[in-house]
Order: C-alpha cells, then sequence, then structure tokens
C-alpha cells in the first residue's frame, strides 16, 4: 500500500511547525482525503475519519474562539484523542492555547500556514495525489517537444541522450536524462527527474552537462506529461521497418497505452530532426489529420476512378 512520510509532507509544503508528535518518524499519510472537523467541534463524531489531515480554518478557528474556556477544552481534548496523523492551522490564524495544551497531551502533530484555507488544501490534495499515485522508474531520455511530451528509448549507446541534446539546441525542453521517474496521475503519466541529476545530460566523450547552465532555463522543464514513446535501435538490414505509418505501434506504461514510433539509427541520419518530425506528426493526429490515412484515401478513390474509366471505355 502506497504512503507518504508525515516529515516529508510538512518539508515540501513549509508548514510552520507549532508542535511536533515524538513519533513523527514512523507517521504516514494513506489517503488523500482532506477534513475540515468543525462538525467534530460541535460533538459529531460518528463519520469521523481521523486518518485524514486535519485542517482548522477561519470558520473553525472563531467556532473554538466563541466557545467558554470549558467548553473549549472539553471539545479539543476530545477531539485530539483520536489517531489524527496532523491538524494545520490555515491562515496564520493566532494559535489558541487549548489548541497546543491538547496537541502536546495526545502527542499529535500541530502545524501552521500563512496560506488561505482552500489554498492549502489545493496544495495538499495535489502534493500527496502525486506521492500516493504509482509510478516506476524507466531508462531514457524525457523531453517536450514543440509541446509534445516525448521519452527517448533504446539500448545503452545507441544515441538518446546525443540525439536529445541535437533537439535541445532546435528549443525542446529536458526533462530527464537516463533516470525517468513517471507517475500515473489518473489516466495520465507524469514524468520528471530525480532531484540529484535534474538538468544534467551525459555526451560519451564529453562528460557531464548542466543544461541549465549552457542553454538557460528555457531549455529545461522540472516535469511534463508523456504524450508519446520514440524507440531508437540500430538499423537492421533484415528488418522491415514501417514506411508509411497506418499500422500504428503502442506500449503500455503503468496500465496506460501510449503511441510509439521505432526509428532505425545509422551514419547518415538526422535522428534529431526525425524525432521532431514525428512529434509534430503525432500532434497534427491528435487534431485529426493523419497524413497516411490521407494518402490510402488518395490512392482508393485513384483506383475507382481508373476502374470507372475502364468500365465506360
Amino acid at each position: 500500500m502506497e504512503y507518504l512520510m508525515l516529515r516529508d509532507l510538512i518539508k515540501k509544503l513549509e508548514f510552520e511547525e507549532l508542535f511536533i508528535s515524538t513519533d513523527i518518524e514512523n507517521i504516514r499519510i494513506y489517503t488523500t482525503e482532506i477534513s475540515r472537523p468543525g462538525l467534530q467541534m460541535t460533538g459529531y463524531y460518528e463519520k469521523f475519519v481521523p486518518e485524514r489531515v486535519q485542517i482548522i480554518g477561519s470558520a473553525e478557528w472563531h467556532y473554538l474562539s466563541d466557545l467558554s474556556d470549558e467548553d473549549r477544552v472539553k471539545a479539543l481534548d476530545k477531539f485530539f484523542s483520536y489517531p489524527i496523523p496532523l491538524v494545520i492551522i490555515s491562515r496564520s490564524l493566532q494559535l489558541l492555547p487549548e489548541l497546543m495544551d491538547a496537541a502536546k497531551k495526545y502527542n499529535r502533530t500541530l502545524v501552521r500556514s500563512n496560506k488561505t484555507t482552500s489554498k492549502v488544501i489545493n496544495d495538499l490534495v495535489d502534493y500527496i495525489s502525486y506521492s500516493l499515485a504509482p509510478g516506476t522508474n524507466l531508462h531514457g531520455v524525457m523531453l517536450e517537444v514543440f509541446g509534445m511530451g516525448v521519452m527517448i528509448t533504446g539500448k545503452s549507446g545507441v544515441g538518446k541522450s546525443e540525439t536529445a541534446l541535437d533537439l535541445i539546441t532546435r528549443g525542446c525542453r529536458l526533462v530527464a536524462d537516463d533516470v525517468v521517474e513517471v507517475k500515473r496521475v489518473e489516466n495520465t503519466i507524469r514524468a520528471q527527474c530525480p532531484e540529484l541529476i535534474r538538468h544534467f545530460l551525459e555526451i560519451r566523450g564529453v562528460g557531464i552537462l548542466d543544461i541549465e547552465r549552457i542553454y538557460g532555463i528555457g531549455a529545461v522543464k522540472q516535469f511534463d506529461y508523456l504524450d508519446m514513446v520514440v524507440e531508437l535501435e540500430t538499423w537492421d538490414p533484415n528488418k522491415e521497418y514501417d514506411r508509411i505509418g497506418l499500422d500504428e505501434e503502442t506500449i503500455e506504461i503503468l496500465g496506460i497505452k501510449f503511441p510509439k514510433v521505432t526509428i532505425p539509427v545509422k551514419p547518415g541520419r538526422n535522428i534529431a530532426m526525425i524525432v521532431e518530425v514525428a512529434a509534430k506528426n503525432m500532434r497534427q493526429k491528435r487534431l485529426g489529420y493523419n497524413a497516411a490515412e490521407e494518402l490510402n484515401k488518395r490512392v482508393l478513390k485513384s483506383i475507382e476512378e481508373r476502374k470507372a474509366s475502364k468500365t465506360l471505355g
């Protein structure tokens, strides 16, 4: 079962730490669901799910503030008695002493954010959803090629990184080289680079290149969504390669099928230009135009016209 460590969540979203549970290294988040415990503050716990992250926004805070000291202590004592992983106070609202007392009493993590409640919820859902999404690592190069998320794959030494470098000089943007982290987010695949090697590209004979430093911030991208896969393979004279494009190849990644183009590599071929054209052609197909089908229609129409001409003759 996928999970997210609470310590990583707090660090990533840069919450102000008010009280941290002594057991924080073992606390895990398993759900993207977020709760605002307004009903719980009034005493209704029948449908309460304590495993969720809890947010105290303006409405909850003002309700608690209007309670008598005795009722406020009672409400928060019962609330914090449940195994809550995290309580967040939004909008930089003042810390009520009873909140801190209850957090310490039951060893619950309490943090604060200067963002609005809706913004905190959006940030939490986005980050938790991505962290809990199924994923894997793939070997290849990921780029944005004129609006299309393209992953270049192939055996080691076939020229993936060199092709990527050529594409970068043509205005494309590097996402990841060598190791591509992919996550399934709903019905799409989001790809990014491990932080350790982000923006670096390895070229045999030259070494490691920092693409951001050499070509500028416009030549790199933190992540992109996959649209197609291009596989490079050494030219095999005994293999019949697709020359028309009517039969589309696909590849499945994390349960989602993507169009795949196989490009044979041999001296004299401009692979970067072919990848660029393949991406643009795929974009045309998505917009409803398929050059191979158009040519096929013209050929069939020409054959029909010739048959009709012979019949009339």
